[in-house]
C-alpha cells in the first residue's frame, strides 16, 4: 500500500495537531539503506547518524523539528526489509517502541504505525 492509501489517516493525525511523517520503505533491503530512509523519513539534520544507537537517539530527541503536540512516523512497503533482513527488522523494532516508551506520559506524543497491506489485513 502507499502514503496516499493512509491520506485520511495522516489527515485526522494532523488535523489534532500532531506531524506526520512517512517511512517508505518499498525497495529497502538492508540496514544502511533502513537508516537513510529514516533519516529522510524524519527530515534528520546532516549530524545524524546512520547507526541503530544514533536511530534510537533521534527518535527520543527529534529537537530539529518543529513544536508539536505529537508525532506519527508511518512505515509503509516495510514487509520487504522485515523479509529480508528480519534480525535487523526486531531490532528496528525495539527502537521503536523504545522511542515510543519514552515519549509515553510526556506531553508530546511519539507512535510508529506499520502500514500493512491487503495480504496482511486480511488476515487481520
Amino acid at each position: 500500500m502507499t502514503e496516499a492509501s493512509f491520506a485520511p489517516v495522516l489527515e485526522a493525525v494532523r488535523a489534532a495537531g500532531w506531524s506526520t511523517g512517512v517511512l517508505d520503505l518499498a525497495g529497502v533491503t538492508g540496514k544502511a539503506a533502513f537508516l537513510e530512509r529514516c533519516a529522510r523519513a524524519l527530515d534528520a539534520p546532516g549530524w545524524f547518524g546512520r547507526n541503530w544507537d544514533a536511530l534510537a537517539d533521534g527518535l527520543k530527541d527529534l529537537s530539529w523539528l518543529p513544536a508539536a503536540p505529537g508525532r506519527l512516523l508511518l512505515a509503509v512497503g516495510w514487509q520487504e526489509y522485515a523479509a529480508a533482513q528480519p534480525a535487523e527488522w526486531v531490532t528496528a523494532q525495539e527502537v521503536f517502541a523504545e522511542a515510543e516508551a519514552h515519549w509515553s506520559g510526556r506531553p508530546e506524543g511519539f507512535a510508529v504505525l506499520l502500514a500493512m497491506g491487503a495480504a496482511e489485513a486480511d488476515r487481520g
